[in-house]
């Protein structure tokens, strides 16, 4: 069996990697990949160059390919899986209606008010001065989101006011984030424990993954700017299985249900960044349409499973039939090494 794997990042080395364990898996394609995964797994992963969504449909047809998994949100949100099923090549991955739950936090947060899943308060604005205004009245602190794809760190977790209204003119007037801050999203800023709760779907049905932690920010002691991710450990000790259970009922079912609802059914790996709240209550951040990084590299350390048999059988609209399991008696650590200056412009 032939699968491919698009992106190149940690991620996709821990994807290709843990669908180079599987059985009956011959060989794993990463487009573009990077130093890691060509020739890993004993030559089971192959770097191939990166090509256009017409010439990857090719390539898989070419490779007899069983499946494409995407790592990245990028492509997802431009339409990826869309093209590829539509060429005969199925893609593990969300249609680019289903990946507006990250590729727009407006839409997002407009979905969770729809459907009943709990969140933050929050308004969006276009407007630098209306939003400024909001931010006046609120009576609590704020965090300031640009609406867009920002590769996980498009979130001003703002100290006062007025660095609020500051990060609203940067986001809006495009210094920081380009055409992905054309829109604001303001809210309510949480108090409390952050978690990432992944899931593979597929419309209603899904197998939750071990709850994990992200640390987003970028030095020792939840001090500096936001990031994308510095380090994740799995699984979390602040979940049990009361609350995990909580998590399912509120957040992961009703998600799936009201994309199911939307017309946008999912079928990948859907992520949910949650606040455990100082006051007990449990309120979703944010979503993502595909696996978090860094938490991909511990989460699939801990899997005891098959993936491509657990891809395989969400493809085919079957994943309440796997058995899943997982790796009870560990722990696993990820650690980022990033450049100087980052997440902003490198020295």
């Amino acid at each position: 069996k032939v699968v491919v794997v698009v992106g190149s990042g940690g991620r996709e080395h821990a994807i290709a990697w843990a669908l180079a364990k599987s059985e009956g898996v011959g060989r794993v394609y990463v487009t573009p990949g990077n130093a890691g995964t060509d020739k890993a797994s004993n030559g089971r992963v192959e770097n191939v160059p990166a090509m256009s969504r017409e010439d990857l449909a090719s390539f898989c047809k070419q490779k007899n390919a069983s499946f494409v998994f995407v790592g990245p949100e990028q492509p997802l949100a431009e339409g990826l899986a869309d093209f590829l099923n539509e060429h005969g090549v199925r893609c593990f991955g969300p249609s680019a209606a289903a990946a507006q739950i990250e590729a727009s936090k407006k839409y997002s947060k407009e979905f969770m008010a729809r459907h009943g899943i709990p969140t933050a308060s929050f308004e969006t604005f276009e407007d630098a001065d209306l939003a400024c205004a909001y931010i006046d009245r609120c009576r609590y602190n704020v965090v300031i989101k640009a609406s867009g794809l920002c590769a996980g760190k498009g979130v001003i977790v703002a100290s006062s006011k007025e660095e609020a209204k500051q990060g609203v003119r940067d986001i809006l007037g495009g210094q920081l984030f380009g055409e992905a801050g054309q829109t604001v999203v303001v809210e309510e800023r949480l108090e409390g424990r952050e978690i990432s709760f992944l899931v593979f779907a597929s419309g209603t049905s899904f197998v939750a993954m071990p709850a994990s932690e992200d640390y987003k920010q970028r030095f020792e002691a939840d001090r500096g700017a936001n990031t994308g991710g510095m380090g994740v450990v799995a699984p979390s000790p602040l979940v049990d299985e009361s609350l995990r259970n909580r998590i399912l009922r509120t957040v992961i079912e009703p998600t799936l249900a009201g994309l199911v609802k939307d017309g946008t059914s999912f079928t990948g790996t859907l992520y949910t960044g949650l606040m455990l709240c100082t006051d007990g209550t449990v309120k979703v951040l944010e979503y993502n349409c595909r696996f978090g990084d860094p938490e991909t590299q511990v989460l699939l350390s801990l899997l005891a499973s098959d993936l491509a048999d657990i891809v395989e059988h969400a493809l085919c609209g079957r994943l309440e039939d796997v058995r899943v399991k997982w790796h009870e008696d560990r722990f696993a650590v990820a650690v980022v090494a990033v450049s100087e200056g980052y997440p902003g412009k490198y020295p």
